[in-house]
């Protein structure tokens, strides 16, 4: 039996449970000071006090030396556009110039240009760069991350953004989750014409996608110029009857009622939400449906921060992410993000690691195995060169990760 022994040890520190936490709960951060945690066979066998000490042989165990650093549950970033071709400084400088996201994307760069570069990419040049990424990812303490589609708008390069996760997956580096998001923007030969674009996703490429277990999840850029709520219900409502499970991008430059519509639908996660109004985000709670806040983006775009500190107090389950993509958020720095979620945000330092933890783990259907350091959980752990798991927002912008594991697998050591 493959045994591994974390011990000398600072602390370590988790959430608890299988199901996300909103509201005062989401604060509620169990730590344990020179604890011991042992790893059996990929999964978490005990994590605890040292007097387990007592009762086993440790020459049957792997030992890593905590020397007095923290533990912590490995982060899950549940919102990016992974696989794509090309990059877009140059409309980063136009923005800094005044221009705006919506203006560059109306004159046909934006996503656009991405869809252009991504469909020239092979499936081999979309597969090595997702590697590189994921790879880097880790090296930031990432065991699990989301990866959307939607930079093809067609048959072919949709499939191969997919196709490229499912090769990731193989490296058994992070586990890359996989959603079709086909339904990012409107292509040119159907401009005018959404519900038949949106007909041709469900009926030609969906039914490919669940053959082929390439996606769990649908999603839609429900915007103005992109696609309206009546637009977006149908495409989520048929997405999930045909197994599917639905996110949406949902008031992120305008208050459409996208958050309205995630709770209508009982969508797993609604993300952005920069403009969300109250109701629609009481709506979400009623249905238990996770914000997934992604901070870096209104720091790239210069826009307000999503209200993740009302939103807690409403009782919501907040998540954050990344957004790693080539327009908005050309990055995949969780300490800056964990930095700008908590100062910006006004999440606490308990809040903020339970966001991209637990709560994050549920916004990707994984919380009952991922998400926290509790036994029979998967041993996705990280070390961090700190004496507590505070100084994750307090040192920030550095990168304090010196291991990354996954399932019992060592993945990145610095």
């Amino acid at each position: 039996m493959n045994k591994i022994m974390f011990k000398n040890l600072a602390s370590f520190a988790t959430n608890t449970g299988e199901k996300a936490k909103g509201g005062k709960s989401m604060g509620e951060i169990t730590e344990i000071i020179d604890p011991i945690v042992l790893v059996h066979e990929g999964k978490i066998f005990y994590a605890g006090d040292k007097s387990i000490l007592n009762e086993i042989n440790e020459e049957e165990y792997k030992v890593i030396d905590g020397k007095g650093k923290t533990l912590l549950p490995g982060f899950v970033d549940p919102h990016t556009h992974l696989i794509f071709g090309g990059t877009r400084e140059d409309e980063f400088s136009m923005r800094l110039r005044g221009e705006t996201y919506m203006s560059i994307m109306e004159k046909g760069g934006g996503i656009k240009n991405t869809v252009r570069d991504t469909k020239k990419a092979s499936l081999q040049d979309l597969t090595s760069l997702g590697i590189k990424r994921v790879k880097a990812m880790a090296e930031n303490g990432v065991t699990t991350v989301e990866a959307k589609s939607g930079y093809g708008l067609d048959s072919e390069t949709e499939l191969k953004q997919l196709y490229a996760v499912k090769n990731i997956n193989k490296e058994n580096i992070i586990e890359v989750v996989s959603t079709f998001m086909g339904a990012h923007d409107i292509p040119d030969k159907y401009k005018g014409k959404n519900k038949e674009y949106l007909d041709f996703l469900l009926d030609e490429l969906t039914p490919i996608i669940l053959e082929e277990n390439l996606a769990e999840f649908a999603d839609i850029f429900t915007e103005k110029n992109v696609f309206s709520v009546d637009e977006s219900r149908y495409y989520l409502k048929k997405s999930k009857e045909m197994g599917l499970n639905i996110k949406i991008h949902a008031d992120e430059i305008n208050d459409l009622g996208g958050a309205s519509l995630a709770g209508e639908l009982f969508a797993t996660s609604a993300d952005h939400l920069l403009k969300a109004s109250n109701e629609g985000l009481l709506k979400m709670k009623e249905s238990g449906v996770i914000p997934v806040l992604l901070p870096l983006t209104a720091f790239s775009l210069k826009e307000d921060y999503a209200r993740g500190r009302e939103m807690i107090d409403m009782g919501l389950a907040v998540a954050l992410g990344t957004d790693f993509n080539p327009g908005s958020s050309f990055s995949y720095s969780m300490p800056l993000m964990l930095a700008l979620g908590a100062i910006n945000m006004g999440l606490s330092p308990e809040e903020t690691l339970t966001a991209v933890t637990l709560n994050s783990a549920a916004a990707l259907n994984r919380s009952h195995r991922i998400g926290t350091i509790e036994k029979g959980k998967d041993a996705d752990l990280i070390l961090i060169d700190a004496p507590s798991y505070e100084f994750l927002t307090y040192h920030f912008g550095i990168n304090q990760v010196v291991l990354t594991m996954k399932k019992g697998k060592i993945i990145y050591r610095k």
